[in-house]
């Protein structure tokens, strides 16, 4: 069957080859993310018992629940912002090596392994009987084990762990993506190296930092596996993904977790929005060229 009538028929019902391409995109999209979104939100409002908005209702009535928003923001806020702090130097570091292939991949192993074996890794190491609590006894540091696991600490320390290397990889792209010959000029005109990355380099990186800071939080304010492992799911370490997790799958009552995941989606919504709506006030021009 030749080809061209079955074109020119597209064609005549004004469908081309980029919107045989972008239908299916869309079905996905939709399929994956708006359908199961709309799902969650209509359910949320078909609480088990009481009127419509009786979940939102028992979840902001309740301190059990509502607090582990606070939780949750101070466990990711300082984890997030740690990551980007740190990866910045080792990115500009990173761009003046040689082969910085090999440490960019030394640096990415934690993505590889997962959170769970990185959370199990800080289980063994850091643990009461682990190799330094062992090391800090027999040097004589302190006469029992230093408690860095099943509190904060240990959340903290994975989130950094397994969060370092996305939000790395995400800062290295935008540094190199900086005319390094805009660098250069300044340093012909008499500016340090600390000026020449306050007054060039940064204001380039901004908006980049930006949408990794805003990428960065979205994915430490998810945290669950760390928060169980590594923390006191009761206690400082209760998330809101342990709420919507023990409302689901402990109480049975699926609406009420949904509730508590859209509140969760709203928060991360509204703080991404504010992040990007920060971003306009710096410079937003081309800060690249022909680098070579």
């Amino acid at each position: 069957m030749n080809a061209v009538p079955w074109r020119l028929r597209l064609q005549n019902r004004g469908l081309d080859g980029v919107t045989l391409l972008v239908l299916p995109a869309v079905g996905f999209i939709v399929a994956l993310f708006v359908y199961p979104f709309l799902y969650g939100l209509f359910l949320s409002f078909a609480p088990m018992q009481g009127p419509w908005f009786a979940n939102y209702k028992k979840f902001f009535g309740d301190p059990f629940l509502y607090d582990t928003i606070l939780t949750t923001l101070w466990i990711a806020v300082p984890a997030t912002l740690v990551n980007l702090l740190v990866s910045i130097p080792v990115a500009m570091r990173v761009r003046l090596m040689a082969h910085p292939r090999l440490l960019t991949t030394i640096l990415v192993i934690p993505i590889t392994l997962g959170t769970v074996l990185v959370a199990e890794g800080l289980l063994n190491y850091l643990g009461p009987r682990g190799w330094l609590n062992r090391a800090l006894i027999f040097f004589a540091v302190t006469d029992s084990p230093t408690r860095l696991v099943h509190n904060y600490w240990g959340v903290f320390l994975s989130l950094v762990i397994t969060g370092f290397p996305f939000t790395f990889l995400l800062i290295q792209s935008y540094v190199t993506g900086i005319d390094p010959s805009l660098e250069r000029a300044g340093a012909m005109l008499g500016a340090r190296a600390p000026a020449r990355f306050f007054r060039i380099v940064l204001p380039l990186l901004v908006p980049g930092l930006v949408i990794t800071l805003s990428l960065s939080f979205v994915q430490a304010f998810s945290v669950f596996p760390s928060a169980v492992l590594l923390g006191a799911p009761a206690g400082p370490t209760r998330v809101i993904s342990i709420a919507a997790y023990q409302a689901a799958f402990e109480q049975y009552d699926y609406s009420m977790a949904s509730a508590i995941a859209m509140i969760m989606a709203v928060v991360q919504v509204a703080i991404v929005v504010a992040l990007l709506g920060a971003r306009g006030l710096v410079y937003r021009g081309p800060a690249t060229g022909g680098k070579g």
